[in-house]
């Protein structure tokens, strides 16, 4: 049983933001800070990657646990209310992404996924800048 009302469950759920989300903020200082310059949002390619660095030829996608289901994450899990609702609108979240992905790459765009857990991991300074060094290959 949810502890709120419909309506205030759909007005917490309306305040979830598709762009510029904190983990999304967070990476983008990253890459500033490592000396990287990039376009947001660019609508467009598939998918319209959350950073794209063309001089690199690199998509950034910077994913909520929740919203693009990552697997094994405990902030993946689906609500115990209206299941059949969640597991729908998370499965099409996934199949877009998965879409997206295969698009950009058929494109020539290497890609990275940063999942929203991720974002304070000491490693990720690191993970970004091996993916922005490559010259070749998908990640």
């Amino acid at each position: 049983m949810d502890i709120y009302t419909k309506e205030k469950r759909s007005e917490i759920m309306g305040r979830v933001r598709a762009s510029n989300s904190k983990p999304e903020i967070i990476v983008r200082r990253l890459l500033h800070k490592l000396g990287y310059r990039f376009r947001l949002h660019r609508s467009d390619l598939p998918g319209k990657p959350d950073i794209v660095l063309v001089r690199y030829n690199a998509a950034i996608f910077v994913h909520g646990c929740f919203w693009h289901n990552h697997k094994d994450c405990k902030k993946s899990r689906l609500p115990k209310t209206n299941e059949q609702f969640w597991r729908e609108k998370i499965m099409e979240n996934v199949d877009r992404d998965k879409r997206s992905l295969i698009a950009l790459k058929s494109l020539g765009w290497r890609v990275l996924v940063i999942w929203e857990c991720e974002i304070k991991s000491p490693n990720l300074q690191l993970r970004l800048s091996e993916f922005l060094r490559q010259n070749n290959g998908n990640s």
